[in-house]
């Protein structure tokens, strides 16, 4: 039997898709059941947060496993296997661990180093043997990779390059300030009592909130909560609950909501969100005045802040430019100012201009006019250009023009009144409220966009060293495992040809007393154990080698070994160790 492993992740497919693949915990323990239901699989497990979904299963073949899980993950998510597929990605035997491991060590996050997900692995063991879907194999990687996560965060920094969803979604919601800073004195609402919403309660706490209000659809869960937050020592935030009724209301009211429920639906729309900063948008936030190239000038005001131009403002000039400055697309930017005017106006200019003097051959004269300076231009020197403008002007009957874009006006927006944080696959919070003026909102979208920039420690390095040297330490106990079954059941039939000979011994002398048949029977059993100690000794060690896995079947065929008495000693082991570890799971935290 071999580990795989099927999902898609924030890594592997939008927002978008992971949003609709998004499983309900009814929709997880059917999946559970029909994964161990089906042909190729004989254990699995589900690993479901917010920016992933994988299924994990112990499988005897490759190819019909993933196609059977895909199928299953297919139709628990409601999403097509056509469209389904692209995003998916497949991970066997160790390449299936050293994913595992790295999601557990905070890798694969869309926060990398986030130990979050250590909580969420734990849960999914749990379903997984509550449901009685994990055996061996899953059992020992759940519990391994739990420990791989924990060696990472105690024996690395990695916590300064990671840190919780929720602080990083605080952080974007700041904008760059500091969060307890931008947090002081704000009144917040907390949508949802489970994992990731206490989080996020028990860090606004910290940060430095004025007040959190819980709401959430079974009552006794936020005072539960709220509980925890005015029992603790470490923080003195006042907290109360509230049903999930009653907040519309409480939103007019707060500065910031977290939303974080196992809703299929959306729990706030963007009516909802509009009613509640109504009346309290803030002013609109200044320009900038410059650098940006940018300006919120009114229209027209914009002609009056353009620099003026000194052509057809000159004595004697034919153009008269207060005839076409009013024509729509119309520039007055220095040397564009004759821009879009009738060739035959332009060549009366020209026959004007030509009558100027010149200082000297191939340099132009400068001479003051009105407002400006008028430049003639060298006739010789310029005439290709002159020709190519002649060119263009006979083609076209006027002349192309060249100008340089105008500014753009922005709308300036008003200070958020409200900051929304929606942490919840699917989303909470309807995405039209990105649109609203007066409202900030951070969701998985967003924050996957802003993670794609986020800098990574130096201690990732050491982590990823550590994943390796892990994978490497479990996929040989894992080979090491699967031979025992087999050695186990070569002693056993070791010790039936010593136990038969024994008694035909007795048949043949009968008359040995029982301290001679001991003796005999000793020396019968030390031989036969010396001459299996060697090989079975160096046959595990070459077994918990790379491609180490053929030397069980080899065993079996030399020594004629019964494959249902091997299978049986391995289901025994199996249910012994899986009794022992759902104990030690059902534990103290």
């Amino acid at each position: 039997m071999s580990l795989l492993v099927v999902g898609l992740s924030h890594r592997s497919a939008p927002v978008s898709v992971l949003e609709r693949a998004a499983l309900s915990a009814d929709a997880q323990i059917k999946l559970l059941q029909d994964t161990v239901a089906a042909e190729p699989a004989t254990e699995a497990a589900v690993l479901a947060t917010c920016n992933r979904i994988e299924l994990y299963a112990d499988v005897d073949k490759f190819h019909a496993g993933v196609a059977e899980l895909s199928t299953l993950l297919a139709q628990h998510s409601g999403v097509g296997l056509e469209e389904l597929t692209p995003y998916l990605y497949v991970h066997y035997e160790d390449r299936a661990v050293h994913h595992f491991f790295s999601v557990a060590c905070g890798l694969d996050s869309m926060v990398v180093g986030e130990g979050q997900v250590l909580g969420q692995i734990k849960d999914s063991l749990a379903r997984a043997q509550d449901l009685h879907t994990a055996g061996r194999l899953l059992n020992d990687l759940f519990q391994q990779a739990l420990r791989v996560g924990k060696r990472a965060h105690s024996e690395t920094g990695i916590d300064r390059a990671g840190q919780s969803l929720v602080t990083f979604g605080l952080e974007q919601l700041s904008a760059g300030a500091p969060v307890e800073a931008w947090a002081a004195g704000k009144k917040a609402v907390v949508i949802g009592a489970g994992s990731m919403s206490s989080l996020a309660a028990a860090t606004l706490a910290r940060a430095g909130v004025a007040e959190i209000v819980i709401a959430n659809r079974t009552l006794d869960r936020a005072e539960r909560l709220v509980q925890i937050l005015t029992e603790g020592d470490e923080t003195d935030v006042p907290a109360r609950a509230v049903p999930m009724e009653s907040v519309p209301v409480e939103l007019t009211r707060a500065d910031v909501a977290v939303s974080c429920t196992g809703a299929t639906g959306l729990v706030l729309s963007a009516a909802s969100i509009a009613a509640a900063v109504d009346g309290r948008i803030g002013a609109p936030v200044p320009a900038p005045d410059g650098g940006s190239g940018r300006t919120t000038v009114q229209a027209g005001a914009r002609e009056a802040a353009l620099p003026p131009t000194s052509v057809g403002t000159e004595e004697g000039c034919p153009l008269d430019l207060s005839a076409v400055q009013g024509t729509a697309g119309f520039s007055v930017l220095g040397e564009a100012a004759v821009a879009g005017m009738a060739a035959a106006d332009l060549e009366q200019h020209a026959a004007w201009v030509d009558n100027g003097a010149v200082d000297a051959p191939g340099r132009a004269q400068r001479t003051q006019a009105g407002a400006g300076t008028v430049i003639t231009l060298d006739l010789a020197a310029e005439s290709e250009a002159i020709a190519a403008l002649a060119a263009a002007a006979a083609a076209v009957g006027r002349i192309p023009e060249r100008r340089r874009p105008e500014p753009v006006a922005e709308i300036p927006r008003p200070v958020p009144a409200l900051f929304l944080l929606d942490l919840a696959m699917p989303r909470d919070i309807d995405a039209a409220v990105h649109r609203l003026a007066g409202v900030r909102l951070v969701d998985i979208e967003s924050l996957a966009e802003a993670s794609a920039d986020a800098p990574m420690a130096a201690d990732v390095d050491q982590v990823r060293r550590i994943v390796s040297d892990e994978v490497a330490a479990f996929g040989a106990a894992l080979r090491a495992a699967h031979i025992t079954p087999t050695v186990v059941a070569l002693r056993a039939m070791a010790a039936d040809v010593v136990a038969g000979e024994i008694a035909r011994l007795d048949g043949r002398l009968p008359g040995l007393d029982d301290k001679q048949r001991g003796e005999i029977t000793q020396a019968v059993k030390r031989v036969v154990d010396k001459l299996l100690h060697a090989p079975t000794v160096r046959v595990k060690q070459l077994a918990a080698e790379p491609g180490g896995a053929g030397y069980a079947d080899a065993l079996r065929t030399l020594f004629d070994l019964d494959p249902e008495t091997v299978a049986a000693v391995s289901r025994a082991e199996d249910s012994t160790d899986q009794h022992d570890q759902n104990g030690e799971n059902r534990g103290p935290a």
